[in-house]
Protein backbone atom coordinates (compact mmCIF):
# COMPACT_ATOMS: atom_id res chain seq x y z
CA UNK A 1 0.00 0.00 0.00
CA UNK A 2 2.83 2.40 0.86
CA UNK A 3 4.70 1.62 -2.36
CA UNK A 4 1.51 2.16 -4.37
CA UNK A 5 0.91 5.54 -2.72
CA UNK A 6 4.47 6.66 -3.42
CA UNK A 7 4.23 5.59 -7.05
CA UNK A 8 0.91 7.42 -7.39
CA UNK A 9 2.39 10.63 -5.95
CA UNK A 10 5.41 10.32 -8.24
CA UNK A 11 3.12 9.90 -11.26
CA UNK A 12 1.10 12.96 -10.25
CA UNK A 13 4.26 15.04 -9.90
CA UNK A 14 5.48 13.89 -13.31
CA UNK A 15 2.16 14.88 -14.85
CA UNK A 16 2.31 18.28 -13.19
CA UNK A 17 5.86 19.14 -14.27
CA UNK A 18 8.05 17.46 -16.89
CA UNK A 19 11.44 16.19 -15.82
CA UNK A 20 13.61 19.02 -17.25
CA UNK A 21 11.27 21.73 -16.00
CA UNK A 22 11.16 20.15 -12.55
CA UNK A 23 14.97 20.11 -12.44
CA UNK A 24 15.07 23.80 -13.37
CA UNK A 25 12.53 24.71 -10.69
CA UNK A 26 14.46 22.77 -8.04
CA UNK A 27 17.74 24.36 -9.13
CA UNK A 28 16.27 27.88 -8.94
CA UNK A 29 14.75 27.19 -5.53
CA UNK A 30 18.04 25.78 -4.25
CA UNK A 31 19.89 28.81 -5.58
CA UNK A 32 17.51 31.26 -3.93
CA UNK A 33 17.88 29.52 -0.58
CA UNK A 34 21.52 28.52 -0.73
CA UNK A 35 23.08 31.67 -2.18
CA UNK A 36 22.43 33.90 0.88
CA UNK A 37 23.61 31.15 3.24
CA UNK A 38 26.76 30.65 1.18
CA UNK A 39 27.47 34.37 1.19
CA UNK A 40 26.97 34.55 4.96
CA UNK A 41 29.37 31.68 5.54
CA UNK A 42 32.03 33.10 3.21
CA UNK A 43 31.69 36.52 4.86
CA UNK A 44 31.99 34.95 8.31
CA UNK A 45 35.43 33.53 7.44
CA UNK A 46 36.56 36.68 5.64
CA UNK A 47 38.06 39.90 6.99
CA UNK A 48 35.90 42.93 7.64
CA UNK A 49 37.86 45.04 5.13
CA UNK A 50 37.39 42.46 2.40
CA UNK A 51 33.64 42.18 3.05
CA UNK A 52 33.30 45.97 3.08
CA UNK A 53 35.18 46.11 -0.22
CA UNK A 54 32.67 43.70 -1.77
CA UNK A 55 34.91 40.64 -2.05
CA UNK A 56 32.94 37.41 -2.28
CA UNK A 57 35.65 34.76 -1.95
CA UNK A 58 38.00 35.16 1.04
CA UNK A 59 41.69 35.30 0.25
CA UNK A 60 42.79 34.05 3.67
CA UNK A 61 39.90 32.11 5.27
CA UNK A 62 39.85 32.44 9.03
CA UNK A 63 37.45 30.89 11.53
CA UNK A 64 38.45 33.35 14.22
CA UNK A 65 35.14 35.20 13.97
CA UNK A 66 33.36 32.19 15.42
CA UNK A 67 35.66 32.36 18.42
CA UNK A 68 35.64 36.14 18.90
CA UNK A 69 31.87 36.46 18.75
CA UNK A 70 31.46 34.90 22.20
CA UNK A 71 33.48 37.67 23.85
CA UNK A 72 32.23 40.53 21.68
CA UNK A 73 28.54 40.09 22.44
CA UNK A 74 26.40 38.25 25.01
CA UNK A 75 25.46 35.56 22.54
CA UNK A 76 25.98 32.66 24.95
CA UNK A 77 23.46 33.81 27.61
CA UNK A 78 21.10 34.87 24.84
CA UNK A 79 21.17 31.41 23.27
CA UNK A 80 20.57 29.82 26.67
CA UNK A 81 17.58 32.06 27.36
CA UNK A 82 16.16 31.39 23.89
CA UNK A 83 16.51 27.64 24.27
CA UNK A 84 14.90 27.65 27.72
CA UNK A 85 11.97 29.90 26.82
CA UNK A 86 11.28 28.59 23.31
CA UNK A 87 11.76 24.96 24.38
CA UNK A 88 9.38 25.32 27.32
CA UNK A 89 6.79 27.02 25.12
CA UNK A 90 7.07 24.26 22.52
CA UNK A 91 6.58 21.46 25.05
CA UNK A 92 3.70 23.12 26.90
CA UNK A 93 1.96 24.12 23.65
CA UNK A 94 2.18 20.58 22.33
CA UNK A 95 0.83 19.01 25.53
CA UNK A 96 -1.98 21.51 26.12
CA UNK A 97 -2.99 21.62 22.46
CA UNK A 98 -3.49 17.87 22.12
CA UNK A 99 -5.66 17.75 25.26
CA UNK A 100 -7.71 20.73 24.09
CA UNK A 101 -8.02 19.35 20.57
CA UNK A 102 -9.11 15.95 21.86
CA UNK A 103 -11.95 17.57 23.80
CA UNK A 104 -12.96 19.78 20.87
CA UNK A 105 -12.97 16.90 18.37
CA UNK A 106 -14.24 13.96 20.40
CA UNK A 107 -16.64 15.61 22.87
CA UNK A 108 -19.86 17.28 21.71
CA UNK A 109 -20.84 20.25 23.89
CA UNK A 110 -22.50 23.61 23.45
CA UNK A 111 -20.15 26.30 22.25
CA UNK A 112 -17.66 23.95 20.59
CA UNK A 113 -18.07 25.53 17.14
CA UNK A 114 -17.71 29.01 18.64
CA UNK A 115 -14.43 28.00 20.26
CA UNK A 116 -13.11 26.61 16.98
CA UNK A 117 -14.06 29.78 15.16
CA UNK A 118 -12.45 31.81 17.92
CA UNK A 119 -9.19 29.90 17.52
CA UNK A 120 -9.21 30.68 13.83
CA UNK A 121 -10.10 34.34 14.41
CA UNK A 122 -7.22 34.79 16.86
CA UNK A 123 -4.76 34.05 14.04
CA UNK A 124 -5.82 37.26 12.27
CA UNK A 125 -4.78 39.59 15.12
CA UNK A 126 -1.31 41.08 14.54
CA UNK A 127 1.01 40.54 17.45
CA UNK A 128 2.25 44.12 17.19
CA UNK A 129 -1.13 45.42 18.38
CA UNK A 130 -0.82 43.34 21.55
CA UNK A 131 2.55 44.72 22.68
CA UNK A 132 1.22 47.63 24.73
CA UNK A 133 -1.69 45.68 26.32
CA UNK A 134 0.65 42.85 27.31
CA UNK A 135 3.16 45.27 28.82
CA UNK A 136 0.45 47.11 30.80
CA UNK A 137 -1.03 43.80 31.98
CA UNK A 138 2.31 42.51 33.27
CA UNK A 139 3.12 45.86 34.90
CA UNK A 140 -0.27 45.91 36.63
CA UNK A 141 0.15 42.32 37.79
CA UNK A 142 3.49 43.21 39.33
CA UNK A 143 1.89 46.15 41.14
CA UNK A 144 -1.11 44.21 42.45
CA UNK A 145 0.57 40.90 43.26
CA UNK A 146 3.96 42.27 44.22
CA UNK A 147 5.69 39.78 41.92
CA UNK A 148 7.92 41.20 39.17
CA UNK A 149 7.06 39.83 35.75
CA UNK A 150 8.70 42.19 33.27
CA UNK A 151 12.38 41.41 32.95
CA UNK A 152 11.98 37.70 33.67
CA UNK A 153 11.77 34.64 31.46
CA UNK A 154 8.23 34.09 32.73
CA UNK A 155 7.07 37.19 30.87
CA UNK A 156 8.28 35.78 27.56
CA UNK A 157 6.98 32.31 28.38
CA UNK A 158 3.46 33.54 29.12
CA UNK A 159 3.44 35.83 26.08
CA UNK A 160 4.59 33.20 23.61
CA UNK A 161 2.31 30.61 25.16
CA UNK A 162 -0.68 32.91 24.67
CA UNK A 163 0.13 33.46 21.01
CA UNK A 164 1.22 29.90 20.28
CA UNK A 165 -1.63 27.93 21.84
CA UNK A 166 -4.39 28.91 19.36
CA UNK A 167 -2.35 27.86 16.34
CA UNK A 168 -1.09 24.68 18.02
CA UNK A 169 -4.61 23.73 19.07
CA UNK A 170 -5.95 24.32 15.55
CA UNK A 171 -3.19 22.16 14.07
CA UNK A 172 -4.05 19.34 16.47
CA UNK A 173 -7.76 19.71 15.77
CA UNK A 174 -7.19 19.23 12.05
CA UNK A 175 -4.91 16.29 12.74
CA UNK A 176 -7.21 14.49 15.21
CA UNK A 177 -10.10 14.77 12.78
CA UNK A 178 -8.17 12.36 10.56
CA UNK A 179 -7.94 9.67 13.25
CA UNK A 180 -10.87 7.21 13.12
CA UNK A 181 -13.28 7.24 16.03
CA UNK A 182 -13.39 3.44 15.94
CA UNK A 183 -10.10 3.39 17.83
CA UNK A 184 -11.66 5.26 20.74
CA UNK A 185 -14.76 3.08 20.69
CA UNK A 186 -12.72 -0.14 20.68
CA UNK A 187 -10.70 1.08 23.66
CA UNK A 188 -13.82 2.07 25.57
CA UNK A 189 -15.32 -1.36 24.97
CA UNK A 190 -12.28 -2.76 26.76
CA UNK A 191 -12.97 -0.45 29.70
CA UNK A 192 -10.47 2.35 28.97
CA UNK A 193 -11.20 5.79 30.36
CA UNK A 194 -10.93 9.01 28.37
CA UNK A 195 -7.52 9.77 29.87
CA UNK A 196 -6.26 6.29 29.01
CA UNK A 197 -7.56 6.61 25.44
CA UNK A 198 -5.77 9.94 25.11
CA UNK A 199 -2.43 8.81 26.53
CA UNK A 200 -2.29 5.27 25.11
CA UNK A 201 -3.93 5.71 21.69
CA UNK A 202 -4.25 9.35 20.62
CA UNK A 203 -0.82 10.61 21.70
CA UNK A 204 1.23 7.78 20.09
CA UNK A 205 -0.65 8.29 16.81
CA UNK A 206 -0.32 12.09 16.92
CA UNK A 207 3.46 12.53 16.88
CA UNK A 208 3.45 14.26 13.46
CA UNK A 209 0.84 16.77 14.60
CA UNK A 210 2.59 17.29 17.94
CA UNK A 211 5.86 17.90 16.11
CA UNK A 212 4.29 20.54 13.86
CA UNK A 213 2.64 22.39 16.75
CA UNK A 214 5.78 22.18 18.88
CA UNK A 215 8.15 23.39 16.16
CA UNK A 216 5.97 26.35 15.21
CA UNK A 217 5.66 27.31 18.88
CA UNK A 218 9.44 27.00 19.21
CA UNK A 219 9.98 29.25 16.20
CA UNK A 220 7.59 31.82 17.65
CA UNK A 221 9.80 32.21 20.70
CA UNK A 222 13.10 31.83 18.89
CA UNK A 223 12.55 34.44 16.16
CA UNK A 224 10.70 37.07 18.16
CA UNK A 225 12.46 40.39 18.69
CA UNK A 226 9.63 42.81 19.43
CA UNK A 227 8.30 41.35 22.69
CA UNK A 228 11.70 40.11 23.81
CA UNK A 229 13.22 43.58 23.48
CA UNK A 230 10.51 45.10 25.68
CA UNK A 231 9.90 42.37 28.28
CA UNK A 232 13.52 41.44 29.07
CA UNK A 233 16.58 42.95 30.73
CA UNK A 234 20.29 42.39 29.95
CA UNK A 235 20.27 39.14 31.97
CA UNK A 236 17.19 37.61 30.33
CA UNK A 237 17.41 38.88 26.75
CA UNK A 238 17.23 36.27 24.02
CA UNK A 239 19.63 35.51 21.18
CA UNK A 240 17.54 37.48 18.68
CA UNK A 241 17.71 40.60 20.86
CA UNK A 242 21.44 40.13 21.48
CA UNK A 243 22.01 39.85 17.75
CA UNK A 244 19.91 42.96 17.07
CA UNK A 245 21.76 45.00 19.70
CA UNK A 246 25.10 43.79 18.37
CA UNK A 247 24.15 44.86 14.86
CA UNK A 248 22.84 48.23 16.06
CA UNK A 249 26.07 49.01 17.90
CA UNK A 250 28.00 48.65 14.65
CA UNK A 251 25.99 51.33 12.85
CA UNK A 252 27.88 54.55 12.34
CA UNK A 253 31.28 52.95 12.81
CA UNK A 254 34.15 53.15 10.37
CA UNK A 255 34.07 49.49 9.37
CA UNK A 256 31.42 47.25 10.99
CA UNK A 257 32.54 43.78 12.02
CA UNK A 258 30.71 42.07 9.18
CA UNK A 259 32.46 38.76 9.75
CA UNK A 260 31.32 38.50 13.37
CA UNK A 261 27.81 39.59 12.44
CA UNK A 262 27.53 36.83 9.85
CA UNK A 263 29.06 34.28 12.22
CA UNK A 264 26.59 35.20 14.97
CA UNK A 265 23.66 34.98 12.54
CA UNK A 266 24.73 31.51 11.39
CA UNK A 267 25.19 30.33 14.97
CA UNK A 268 21.67 31.49 15.83
CA UNK A 269 20.30 29.60 12.81
CA UNK A 270 21.96 26.27 13.68
CA UNK A 271 19.40 25.15 16.35
CA UNK A 272 16.45 25.81 14.04
CA UNK A 273 18.03 24.01 11.08
CA UNK A 274 18.98 21.07 13.29
CA UNK A 275 15.44 20.90 14.62
CA UNK A 276 13.99 20.80 11.11
CA UNK A 277 16.43 18.13 9.94
CA UNK A 278 15.81 15.94 12.98
CA UNK A 279 12.00 16.12 12.83
CA UNK A 280 11.64 16.42 9.06
CA UNK A 281 9.72 13.16 8.64
CA UNK A 282 7.15 14.03 11.31
CA UNK A 283 6.93 17.65 10.14
CA UNK A 284 6.05 16.77 6.54
CA UNK A 285 3.52 14.16 7.64
CA UNK A 286 1.83 16.50 10.11
CA UNK A 287 1.61 19.38 7.65
CA UNK A 288 0.19 17.26 4.83
CA UNK A 289 -2.37 15.60 7.09
CA UNK A 290 -3.55 18.93 8.45
CA UNK A 291 -3.66 20.41 4.96
CA UNK A 292 -5.84 17.60 3.60
CA UNK A 293 -8.32 17.91 6.41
Amino acid sequence: MTVRRRSTRSTEINRLLPGPLRAVVLAVGLLLVGAPLLYMFLASINSDLAVAAGEFLPRDPDLGNYRRIWSTTDLGPGLLNSVLVAGAVAVVCALVSIVSAYVLVRVAFRGRIAILRGLLALQTIPGTLMLLPVFVLFASAATVLGVPVIGTRWALFLTYLTFGLPFSTWVMVTYLRGLPRELDEAARVDGASSWRVLTRIIVPLSWPGLTVSGIFAFLLGWNDVLFASVLTNPQTRTAAVSLQIFGATQEGGAIPVYGQLMAAALICAVPVVTLYLFFQRYLVSGLTTGGVK
